[in-house]
């Protein structure tokens, strides 16, 4: 990897396979372990979960990548065990689609549907190299003048165990509010990686679109930001290297706040868009 990072683990080895891997049970049924590494104050992260759902379909279809995913986050997943419920829906010649539902056991015993999923997939390698954009990777600046949470005095507000699995170096114009000085602008960029070093996949992107501290941060709120519900378009295979992540929020309204994601690899390449809508904190 190049930008400060140094590639250690491979695809497949690192953590983040071992705690998005998925075991099955019987045709279309997954076993999964929700890792308590993977959390923010007492929940799971929503892009983990998202990766873990996009590995259990990509197992389920005969298409490999994830094209496009969108989820509805139910009740707060818990770390612990899982199972994952898969259907396909249809299987074309270029594109497949599949729906999945996480479950979890509530303290009584009784089955919880955490999150549920629709997701087409397809094969990247297969697409057309034509693109014709007007989008342009984010300005942020070189690693070396960016800071991550080891670069703080202080914890940083709002860190969570995530923050050890991950590389992640902020652009200090979206650092006000670790400073207690927010922007008020409701932009968060960073340089994204994996802690261990592991290269980047289509798997992983779906966690890069939701592994940044929240936007609503910066508009000066501190607290939990759930998401209630995370659609993700995959563009491309990302090229070895760091990525640069880029989400903006123009209206929090009513209670609720919308978060767009740009990620860009080190190919200048627009590899994963993504929308949310999440909760916002009271604070």
């Amino acid at each position: 990897m190049t930008q400060g990072m140094t590639t250690t683990a491979a695809i497949g080895d690192s953590e983040f396979d071992r705690d998005t891997a998925v075991t099955l049970r019987e045709p279309g049924v997954y076993d999964a372990e929700l890792s308590a590494g993977w959390t923010i104050i007492t929940a799971v992260n929503g892009g983990y979960l998202l990766a873990l759902l996009g590995r259990a379909l990509g197992e389920a279809l005969p298409h490999p990548h994830p094209f496009t995913i969108s989820a509805h986050y139910l009740t707060a997943s818990q770390p612990g065990p899982a199972v994952i419920r898969t259907e396909v829906v249809r299987a074309g010649r270029g594109l497949s689609t599949g729906q999945a539902s996480l479950f979890q056991l509530d303290e009584e015993g009784r089955e919880v549907e955490r999150i549920r999923a629709v997701a087409s997939y397809g094969d990247l390698d297969a697409l057309a190299d034509d693109v014709r954009t007007t989008a342009t990777p984010p300005a942020i600046p070189p690693v070396e003048q960016c800071f991550g949470p080891d670069d703080s005095p202080a914890p940083i507000p709002g860190s969570s165990a995530i923050t050890d699995r991950l590389w992640l170096k902020l652009d200090p114009a979206t650092l006000g509010w670790a400073l207690g000085a927010p922007s008020g602008k409701g932009e968060m960029r960073a340089w994204f990686g994996l802690a261990d070093g592991r290269d980047h996949d289509p798997l992983s992107l779906l966690l890069a679109v939701d592994a940044l501290p929240p936007t609503a941060f910066e508009l000066g709120l501190k607290g939990w930001v759930p998401t209630i519900e995370l659609t993700t378009h995959v563009r491309c295979r990302p090229a070895p290297g760091p990525l640069r992540v880029a989400i903006t929020t123009r209206n929090l309204a009513g209670g609720f706040l919308e978060e767009d994601a740009e990620v860009w690899d080190s190919a200048d390449r627009l590899v994963a868009q993504s929308r949310q809508l999440a909760r916002a904190p009271r604070g």
